[in-house]
């Protein structure tokens, strides 16, 4: 029989209050608990004394008959030297998995696509404007015997009938 020291829930709705138990592993977590060694208020302040109540005593005697402490147990037996907690690091948790990693890249790709877009349309629209700039120089520079005639020869009058 393998023991934990949990926490086990009690307290109304949003209200939540634990009971630090010793119990068997196999147990519910509200279930059937062999031990009370003491209780766990979230809602108090962190500096307060009665947030965290645990019997010192009855918890190495349950460490030293093999009882081993849950995550957030073993951090509240480790602020009293009860227990040697060491924080859990777990670095691959944060990383985005293998379909995040893909929008990622494909956001990447898109962007990178849109500004090579952007860089293409201004080097366009420089070039239509040099275009455009060439064309108006040439016009300007073009002799004016190739220029339409700016007036035309007076239309002959039809005789009238007298």
């Amino acid at each position: 029989m393998s023991l934990k020291l949990r926490l086990a829930r009690h307290g109304a709705k949003k209200r939540p209050y634990y009971r630090i138990v010793v119990a068997d592993a196999r147990a519910p977590r509200d279930g059937r608990y062999i031990d009370r060694i003491g209780s766990y208020n979230p809602l108090l302040a962190k500096d307060d004394e009665n947030r965290v109540i645990i019997d010192g005593e009855k918890a190495k005697a349950w460490i030293a008959k093999g009882a081993r402490p849950t995550e957030r147990v073993a951090r509240f037996l480790g602020a009293m030297d009860l227990w040697d907690w060491k924080v859990g690091s777990n670095p691959e948790k944060g990383k985005p998995g293998a379909k995040a990693l893909q929008l990622i890249k494909d956001r990447e790709e898109k962007e990178e696509a849109r500004k090579q877009a952007e860089a293409d349309a201004k080097e366009a629209a420089k070039e239509a404007a040099a275009a455009a700039k060439a064309a108006e120089a040439e016009a300007a520079a073009a002799p004016a015997e190739d220029a339409p005639a700016a007036e035309e020869a007076p239309a002959e009058e039809a005789p009238s009938e007298e």
